[in-house]
């Protein structure tokens, strides 16, 4: 069937030009944006592009490979037909592949159930369903504050040197639906990536055993800027597939988004766009969206996409074109702190700029436990007092301190050593997080706990000394 399609596609002998990862053909007839174009040389070899742009006869081509050595005189391109496809099967559960799809473990190739479009198809707004699910990820910094629910998209705010990485593994490793285990898959997709964190990623997963239930996806940094656009949406791609044709509950970690967008701005350029904020092109923001927003739940069906997006902040600006439209699409922000970081905190998660906007929606009864809601209020603010009061001892003094300030800063140092910085090995149920909320919470006056009801604290406090 491949080869009676193949015979009626047309070659063009007219390349004109190309410009960097550009190519220019002219006397095209019916080529579609996004179509898949191939370049086959004299001696045979073939390369891989997509159409850009359409005027008249003329296409634009964004190859997929380094322009070297490509001899346009005797070279013929074809296009296809049809955009770039990811084949889909539930045997690439285990498996790894590159940033276009083939795979890189050494392993045989996927016989495909189906092959996709990589840009998806929209969901109707009203087939969608409300987030409501708890997911647990082992993280007390996130479980507990930032609760992260199935079908949410909720990025990590990262900066150069932070360890996005082994938090991002870490999550990948622990992170499950309660009571639904073994319908719960993680799709990764490391983009620009050094060959050291591709080495790290495979490794890490492999050696827990978490592989058996991921798909990996691997551009490297070396690899051309046209498969880093396609890497986040490859994974995408398959994510859907195990969640609406196969009703897992997928989680899709994609890690860097920021060297995503830098290769979107270096396509751009070639492209001679007119630039937007700090060069990144005008429709960044639609960009991210068209991947953001594949995430989510559709009535009736049982699977589900969540995503967390990393990405690292350019000089640790938040104001950054990257994480500010990342944070308008998305629904909140894990952010990592430097200073915490070198005071030996791990993960260095801030919980105070960290939001989850979703997370009132998959705690409670039923869900978490009753004493969540109030604890989680409880530790927020706590935590915002004992700040304040270590800011102040450091301007005044210790001695400037009331005993009750002096409660909470001991409370605010407590809390970072023993309810953030847990390790990235450590694996802790929502039960052990809330517990260790408590222990904390005992170290203030039990009339300082304003927002906790009563009857939560009659149940839960530790008791004096204890």
């Amino acid at each position: 069937m491949a080869s009676e399609e193949r015979s009626v596609l047309k070659d063009y002998k007219t390349i004109r030009e190309v410009v960097g990862p550009l190519m220019l053909v002219e006397g095209v007839e019916g080529v579609k944006y996004d179509e898949l174009v191939e370049i086959e040389q004299a001696n045979g070899e073939i390369r891989s592009g997509k159409v850009l742009e359409v005027n008249k006869d003329k296409a634009m081509v964004q190859l997929f490979e380094s322009p070297q050595g490509l001899k346009i005189s005797s070279g013929k391109a074809r296009f296809l037909g049809h955009g770039i496809q990811l084949g889909v099967s539930a045997d690439m559960l285990g498996r790894v592949f590159s940033g276009m799809g083939k795979p890189i473990d050494g392993g045989p190739g996927i016989i495909a159930e189906k092959s996709l479009d990589i840009n998806g198809t929209p969901i109707n707004p009203a087939a969608r369903d409300y987030p409501a699910e708890f997911i647990q990820t082992g993280v007390s910094a996130i479980d507990g504050l930032n609760t992260l629910v199935r079908g949410q998209k909720l990025p990590v705010f990262s900066g150069s040197g932070l360890p996005h990485a082994q938090l991002a593994a870490q999550i990948a490793r622990q992170a499950r639906v309660r009571g639904t285990d073994e319908n719960f898959a993680v799709v990764f997709a490391a983009i620009g990536i050094t060959f050291e964190e591709a080495d790290f990623f495979i490794s890490d997963f492999r050696r827990t055993g978490a592989i058996e239930r991921a798909v990996l996806f691997m551009n490297l940094a070396n690899d051309p800027a046209v498969e880093r656009i396609s890497t986040p949406r490859m994974a995408i791609t398959c994510a859907e597939y195990l969640a609406y044709e196969l009703g897992m509950h997928v989680l899709v970690i994609l890690t860097d988004i920021t060297n995503y967008a830098e290769a979107l701005r270096e396509v751009s350029a070639a492209r001679k766009e007119v630039p937007g904020r700090r060069g990144y092109p005008g429709y960044l923001y639609t960009d991210l969206a068209t991947m953001y927003e594949r995430a989510g739940r559709i009535k009736g069906k049982p699977g589900s996409i969540t995503q967390i997006p990393i990405l690292s902040m350019p000089e640790d600006d938040k104001t950054h074109p990257i994480p500010d439209l990342t944070g308008y699409i998305t629904e909140g922000q894990i952010i990592l702190d430097r200073p915490l970081l070198r005071r030996g905190i791990t993960p260095p998660i801030n919980v105070l700029p960290s939001l989850s906007r979703l997370k009132d929606k998959g705690i409670g009864a039923g869900k978490t436990r009753e004493d969540h809601a109030d604890t989680m209020n409880q530790l927020f603010a706590a935590y915002a007092r004992g700040k304040e009061a270590k800011e102040l001892a450091v301007i005044l003094g210790e001695g400037s301190l009331s005993e009750v300030d002096k409660l909470y800063s001991r409370f605010a140092t407590e809390f970072e050593e023993k309810y953030v910085s847990q390790g990235y090995e450590t694996n802790r149920s929502i039960e052990e997080t809330l517990e260790i909320g408590w222990q904390l919470l005992a170290i203030l006056p039990r009339a300082e706990l304003k927002r906790i009801r009563d009857a939560y604290l009659d149940k839960y406090l530790p008791a004096a000394g204890a």
